[in-house]
Parts: C-alpha cells; structure tokens; sequence
C-alpha cells in the first residue's frame, strides 16, 4: 500500500508555514518562509501579496523536498490563513494595492463614525465588532478618501483568495473569511446589499462563498511544477486561522474553550448558530453553516512581556525573563498592568487604547514589573472570556497554544486566574493540522470534524491552585474597574 500524507499550508501574518502530516496527525516536515511588513505611514500595516504567493508555492516545494514525499503520495492541501486582510485587484486579477492587514489602523476614525451611527445594526447582522481590522472600515475609509486603488478596483479579496484566484483563476472564499470582512450577513450566508452599499462597492466586486470543505481542482500546470505537485489533486479551501486554532487542540465540544496567547491572543468556543453581545465586546463567526466561533481577540499577548524586556533591556532567554516573576507573590505586591500597548480589540475594541500601570511604590523592583505584565496578560484574556461565558455558559475544559503556553508559569498562572484545568497541546501546529483534516473531511477521506479528538496529542492536564485563584478573584475586581476608569480618558 503506498504511503499517504497531507499537507496545512497557513498563510498567517508572520509567516508562511506548509506543514506536511501523515494522516494520524504525526508531523513528517515543516517549512516556513517569513513575511515582510511595511509601514508607510503612522498607524499604517501593510504586506505584499504577490510575495506571499510566491512564498506560499516554494514552502510547499520546500516541504515536498524536505518529506521527500512523491507527487501521488501527497492527497490534498488545505488553507488555514490570517483574517481580516484586503487588497484592491484589477480586472487582470492583479494587485492594484498592498494587502492592508488586520493590524492596519489607517480606518480608526471611520470605524468610529460607524458605531456611533448604525454600528449595532452592522454588529448585529454581522457579528464583527466595529474596529479598523475589519475590512468594512477600510474600505470605508477608501471611499472617504477616495483611495485611487479603490476607486480603479474590480475586486476586493483577502490574501487566501489573492492566492487561491492566482492558483485556479477563481475567486472562492470560505464561510470563516466572509465573516471577517463585516460584509457578511450570518443569518443568511450572503453578501449583505445594504452593508456594501455603505461601503460603496458591488456584490459582484467579491468572491463566491463556499464551505471550508469545498474542493477547487486543476490547478494550473505551470504553479503544479513550481510546487512539485501533481496538477489533479484536489485542494481544499479550508477556514481562517482562529476556527482552525480551535478545531486543532481539539476545543470543539460545549464548555471547550480555547485559549491562543502568541504575540497577541485570543479566547475562542464554538456553538451552534449565531451569538452576539448587547455589548459588542465578542465576535461571532461562521465556521460551518450551523456553527460558529464566538469570542474575541487581543493585541496584546506575548508583545507586551517582549515590549517590557526590551525596556529594562534585559540580556536573557524569555525564559529566563518570565522566571524573575517566580519569587513574587500573586499580585505582585499591588502592581497592577493594563496590556493596552498595541491598542485593543476585545474588550475595548478602541485602537486608541494605551498601556497603564498603577500601584507603583518604591519597593517595587524588576521581578515585580515581570510578574505585573504576565498577570495583565492573563486578566485581560479572563475578561474577554466573561462576555464569551455571558454567551455561552461557563468553560469546563481550557485549551491552550502559543508561544506564551511554553511558559510554566504562564500555564499555571492562566490556571489559578480562571480556576479551571488547562490542557496544553503537544504540537504547535494546530491550526494546520486542522486546515489538513478539513482537507481531509473534503476529500472523504475521514468523516467529522468531532473525529480529530482522537488525533491530538495533548499533555497532561494543569490544575488551578484555589487558594491562588480566591487571591486572583479579588484582584480582577480591581483590575475591571480601573479598566473601565482608565477607558474614558483614550
């Protein structure tokens, strides 16, 4: 019997990555190519599509090389990819602008008008909070200030469909993507005419909507050979990189609650149907046409332990740097952090947001700032995930990847802040094993999304110290009521 393999290729906002899978889930080889952003002005975030494609076809030669894995062995590739990115396209499929990524903040003031008139409505048809990420408000802004890109566009797509079009000469976009964008109604799974009237463009401007299973083939002969394929496999469009984050530690279930903390993060749960906040504090995406991932994202993770490490220009590993905090006390003997650095998505969806520490005395020292971050990191994702349990009940299980989930003493601080036990994933390519096995679901080859549970190596689980959480508890008091006092004065 010959051997058979798969590969995720995710297009994320740092990198390229093509992981090659055999099909339990075992990683046979990955490779990664790094991608440039550029900042042309103040609040400005852009990259380029046409490098990213070409990124994208040579991590897939490279990982083809490197598995030495045969053109007939390989049975499909999939997509996981960043969100809420947008370039303007010609009429020849050819970028007539950057790709502005979700970090992009150039719509700040647009995203702004629009809440204050019929952010609601939008929020409510949509499920995508009112913030410049999303593609609604750049393209606002593009009209406003008559953006020449925009104004000579024929199509508007995301970098996934940027690739996919280049690849196929088709303009798809999966359930996931069209949520992203704001421009997507939840309730009936179409482009919603009055929301692009708004935004000044045409239904036929954007690309056909489709499941995440759904399977594009014959692709051109000329990318095939780059890529060291064969030009009849089928490929699957696959989801966006949150969905997939979920779906791959295995955080499916009712009351699995995953938990991403890299450079930013996230707290994420899937349900059935369409949830929104009265509050706008979560978002609500569409994943399959009956369920849905709900919660909401931060910009500040990791950056901020890496911000402060560059402050007191520190010398040493991260580990070393996190390992400071371990000779001081919960709480930090009263220094409190707010993570708002970057700005914030969830909770505050304001990208005017700034940093804050209070309670600072002259026996706090550098151990205590260390801890003080890391503790602000973690109570910020704990008040993300109170809107998300108003929503959906509260967690049982907590899931966690990202580069903050190899600190130990993040993992049991994450686990005494929310009194829950947390799991931790053996790999850290979850979000492209999940793109390979709904690849894998595409092609018939395996039959649920709920199956991959028994595909995920995870280790063992972290209990919450109670007494520590009881501490924690009244220290978040404190901390939610600054945030809020703090708030008015962005």
């Amino acid at each position: 019997m010959s051997r058979e393999f798969v590969m995720g290729l995710d297009l994320g906002t740092t990198s390229v990555k093509a992981v090659i899978f055999n099909l339990n889930g075992n990683v046979i080889t990955e490779t990664e190519k790094m991608i440039s952003s550029y900042y042309p002005q103040q609040g400005w975030v852009e990259q380029d599509p046409v490098e990213i494609e070409q990124f994208a076809v040579q991590a897939v030669r490279d990982a083809m090389e490197a598995a030495n894995v045969q053109k007939d062995e390989l049975v499909t590739i999939s997509f996981s990819s960043a969100m809420h990115s947008l370039i303007c396209i010609d009429e020849n499929g050819e970028p007539l602008s950057q790709a502005m990524i979700w970090a992009d903040g150039r719509s700040s003031e647009q995203a702004e008008k629009l809440k204050e008139t019929n952010g609601f409505e939008v929020y409510s048809k949509t499920g995508l909070p009112n913030h410049p990420m999303s593609p609604l408000s750049k393209l606002l802004w593009m009209k406003e200030v008559e953006f020449e890109p925009y104004l000579k566009a024929k199509y508007f797509l995301s970098i996934k469909e940027y690739v996919l079009q280049k690849w196929f000469d088709q303009r798809v976009i999966d359930y996931s993507m069209a949520a992203a964008t704001g421009l997507f109604n939840a309730k009936t799974f179409q482009w919603d005419d009055e929301i692009l009237a708004l935004a000044g463009i045409q239904k036929e401007q954007l690309s056909k909507i489709v499941p995440p299973t759904e399977v594009l083939t014959g692709i051109k002969q000329e990318v095939a050979e780059k890529m060291g394929i064969s030009n009849e496999m089928p490929i699957v469009i696959g989801s966006a990189d949150g969905q997939l984050a979920n779906l791959g530690i295995g955080a499916i279930l009712p009351g699995e609650v995953a938990i991403t903390a890299g450079t930013s993060g996230a707290i994420r749960q899937f349900a059935k149907g369409f949830r929104i906040s009265e509050k706008q504090e979560t978002f609500s995406y569409a994943f399959t046409e009956d369920y849905s991932i709900i919660g909401g994202p931060t910009n500040n993770g990791g950056i901020a332990l890496q911000w402060l490490k560059e402050l007191l220009n520190y010398q040493g590993s991260f580990d070393e740097f996190t390992a400071e905090a371990k000779t001081v006390a919960p709480g930090a003997e009263g220094l409190l952090f707010h993570p708002y650095i970057n700005g914030e998505r969830a909770p505050l969806w304001n990208q005017q947001a700034k940093g804050n520490f209070f309670g600072m005395s002259i026996t706090h020292k550098k151990e205590h700032f260390v801890r003080a971050v890391l503790e602000g990191i973690t109570f910020n994702l704990y008040q993300i995930g109170q809107a998300l349990e108003n929503l959906a009940g509260e967690p049982e299980k907590l899931f966690v990847n990202g580069g903050l989930s190899r600190s130990e003493l993040w993992i049991q601080m994450l686990a005494d802040v929310f009194g829950k036990e947390v799991y931790v994933s053996e790999s850290h390519h979850s979000a492209a094993w999940a793109a390979a096995w709904t690849g894998l679901i595409g092609i018939g080859k395996v039959d649920s999304f709920e199956e991959i549970k028994k595909n995920i190596p995870m280790g063992e689980a972290v209990k919450p110290n109670m007494e520590n959480h009881e501490i924690y508890a009244a220290i978040y008091k404190k901390y939610e009521m600054l945030a809020g006092d703090i708030a008015k004065y962005f």
